[in-house]
């Protein structure tokens, strides 16, 4: 047994730790070693990937490339491949992941799983959009090959399923043909919602990328409006950039009254007299916090939340405006805090995050019942809106909001593998 955590760092429970490394021993391995769920690289935020004095299947070793076909993009790896290096080693091929989300430091398994999104949903929709083909083993042996046009039922239970229908080992990936690494960018400020969802919807038809910083202390909802589109200017060196570390957890949070205001105030203004257009790598306009590395130890020993809610577009300005209201009555706050709405389009899994709408993720130092309470104000927001909490994000949010979130909850129930359990799914599903 050893104490693991998640990204939020919110707890350091013991788990026995499975290595899974030769996908012809998987079936072996977990059809004893149960009741488990899978572990990727543990970049989740809440429990989704977590088990507490159960089991982990440890999908690392599973990180193989499998198959590369660089006339089509067909990808087969292992379900253990990390994206970064996924892209490190096809961009240069002219190839990309058509999406990922604000980390490359995530597992492909983990990324069907919690079907990320990016920034560019509203052209190419979520992971599973681009997912052909899911090697599947369950605990009682069975091993299932599922995709789009094959076992429809099994692929829509599993993108998105939380890891819950058994465990991903292999999967075929479209990927999308590039002139390489260049996206041409544009960063807009922007001082009240109203403008930020102007900006939104002037953008859909011309940018590939849409996403906003928004300034969550401020009273009109300030921020910051970044748009891009892949472009081809030839080659030119790449950015050698120099990675950061937090070097230590203090012994409070870093983000806290004293800084916040002061933080989101200079980063505006700064970023404020930078805008206009420039070129930029996709690693650095994409994954930022990719180059602070352990940037979660900032929150100090408690951890932190982070709460990312989905509102229909129809009611999603009262909704934000009510969320940035009850923000600043608590007197906490983010500056990790990222606005940005969705297409109108369906997601592919049945307990896939996205729909079309308005999506708004903050993150929070742990501060206890003052925090939780504050969630409860902005949970009923959500309830209200018709709106939902993401999974994989999550720690805490009430079952009854779970279910009225995800209405397709109850089919997707017959696909669960009775083997595969979570600190999540016994929470939220009651087991």
């Amino acid at each position: 047994m050893r104490t693991l955590s998640s990204w939020g760092r919110l707890s350091a429970l013991p788990h026995q730790v499975v290595g899974l490394a030769d996908p012809g021993q998987v079936a072996d391995i977990i059809g004893v070693q149960k009741p488990g769920v899978a572990f990727g690289n543990g970049r989740s935020y809440g429990d989704v990937c977590l088990n507490p004095n159960g089991v982990l299947w440890h999908t690392a070793g599973l990180d193989h490339f499998i198959q590369f076909d660089a006339h089509t993009g067909r990808l087969v790896c292992g379900a253990g491949a990390l994206l970064r290096d996924i892209q490190r080693v096809m961009v240069p091929q002219g190839w990309i992941l058509p999406v990922t989300p604000g980390t490359q430091l995530i597992t492909v398994g983990g990324a069907i799983a919690n079907d990320v999104h990016g920034k560019n949903h509203h052209v190419l929709g979520s992971f599973g959009d681009h997912v052909q083909r899911i090697r599947l083993i369950r605990t009682d042996g069975q091993m299932i090959e599922c995709g789009p046009q094959q076992q429809a039922g099994w692929f829509a239970a599993t993108v998105g399923g939380m890891g819950l229908t058994g465990v991903i080992v292999e999967a075929e990936i479209q990927l999308r043909k590039i002139a390489g690494p260049w996206l041409e960018t544009e960063t807009l400020p922007y001082e009240n919602l109203d403008d930020f969802f102007k900006l939104a919807d002037d953008s859909e038809a011309g940018w590939e990328h849409t996403v906003s910083w928004i300034d969550c202390l401020s009273n009109k909802g300030r921020g910051l409006f970044m748009r891009a589109n892949p472009t081809d200017i030839g080659t030119r060196p790449e950015p050698k950039g120099r990675k950061l570390t937090m070097p230590l957890v203090p012994p409070v949070s870093l983000v806290n009254p004293l800084s916040l205001k002061p933080f989101n105030t200079l980063y505006y203004n700064l970023k404020k007299s930078q805008t206009g257009s420039t070129i930029s790598h996709y690693e650095g306009f994409s994954y930022p916090l990719d180059n602070i590395l352990e940037w979660n130890r900032m929150y100090g020993p408690k951890g932190f939340f982070q709460y990312q809610s989905v509102i229909p577009r129809e009611v999603g300005l009262a909704a934000v405006q009510a969320t940035l209201g009850e923000i600043a009555k608590s007197g906490q706050g983010s500056f990790l805090a990222v606005l940005k709405t969705f297409g109108d389009r369906q997601p592919v899994g049945m307990m896939s995050f996205p729909q079309p709408g308005v999506t708004l993720a903050l993150d929070f130092p742990n501060n206890g019942a003052k925090t939780l309470k504050l969630f409860e104000r902005m949970d009923a927001i959500v309830r209200e809106a018709g709106g939902r909490i993401y999974p994989a994000k999550d720690a805490r949010m009430p079952r009854e909001l779970f279910e009225q979130g995800y209405p397709r909850l109850n089919d997707f129930l017959t696909f669960r593998d009775p083997g595969i359990s979570s600190g999540l799914s016994r929470r939220l599903m009651g087991s």
